[in-house]
């Protein structure tokens, strides 16, 4: 029998607005599994069955942070009109391999699919992709036994499927544990037909890549709002230096995680 699951942290609610922080490792939308297994899925448990809440905007699987939805159908249409307008701010922080030197940048290159790919999601940079820029800023440089890291505060002016992660990959500087655009797509392949080896998980070095959607900003009845979550304790503890155990279950639907 399944006992008392958390569904995820409420960061903000009230009659329009539900703000949550996404768990590292949930999917946002339906799966094969059951009413837990996406956020989604949890979102409509916490409100209850028979509330319409309306994803507006999406984290992928393995980035954590701050998410909103519209409990009503005008609330959503509201934010989806905000988000098109771009006043909808973001902000992520992002661990990536190597030192970066700059104190900010800013990448500014079209993504398009990977046609070489062995995997069909997978996105790349290219002259006939569509416009996307990502800006950048320096936080924190990281030594640790395995190498040199360093910790970006990162915003997007585009939201490009795995912009963030396509940009800091092409400028020689992926996320830390990110399968598919690391330094070896095969590592997606061996995880998601659950063969990862230990050596490869050595690679990976964390379950979900170092990805978290740490603030969000939005006008709101007549104010500026602001949101925010820190990162989880994995990313956390590998900024400190820590070794971090390796969760077969990058998403273990019972456990808590309270910001």
């Amino acid at each position: 029998m399944r006992g008392r699951v958390t569904l995820f942290p409420v960061l903000h609610e009230d009659s329009d607005l539900l703000v949550l922080h996404k768990p590292a490792g949930l999917v946002c939308h339906p799966t094969k599994g059951d009413e837990y297994s996406s956020l989604i899925g949890r979102v409509r448990q916490h409100l209850g069955l028979a509330a319409e809440p309306q994803m507006v905007h999406r984290l992928d699987r393995e980035t954590s942070g701050v998410m909103i939805f519209g409990k009503t159908p005008v609330a959503a249409e509201e934010l989806r009109r905000l988000w098109q307008a771009g006043l909808v701010t973001k902000e992520y922080l992002a661990i990536v391999h190597g030192r970066v030197l700059a104190d900010a940048g800013v990448v500014d290159a079209p993504l398009g699919k990977h046609e070489a790919s062995a995997v069909s999601v997978r996105d790349c940079v290219r002259p006939d992709g569509s416009p996307a820029r990502t800006y950048w800023w320096q936080v924190q440089n990281i030594a640790r036994p395995e190498g040199k890291f360093t910790l970006l505060r990162v915003r997007l002016d585009t939201g490009r499927k795995h912009q963030i992660r396509i940009h800091l990959a092409h400028q020689g500087h992926p996320l830390v544990g990110d399968k598919l655009y690391g330094a070896d797509e095969q590592l997606y392949l061996a995880f998601v037909e659950r063969r990862l080896t230990a050596e490869g998980k050595q690679q990976l070095l964390l379950a979900n890549q170092a990805l978290h959607a740490a603030k969000l900003w939005l006008p709101w009845a007549g104010e500026e709002r602001e949101f925010t979550s820190p990162p989880e304790p994995a990313f956390e503890a590998f900024l400190r230096g820590e070794t971090v155990p390796w969760l077969e279950d990058p998403f273990d639907p019972q456990r808590a995680f309270v910001p």
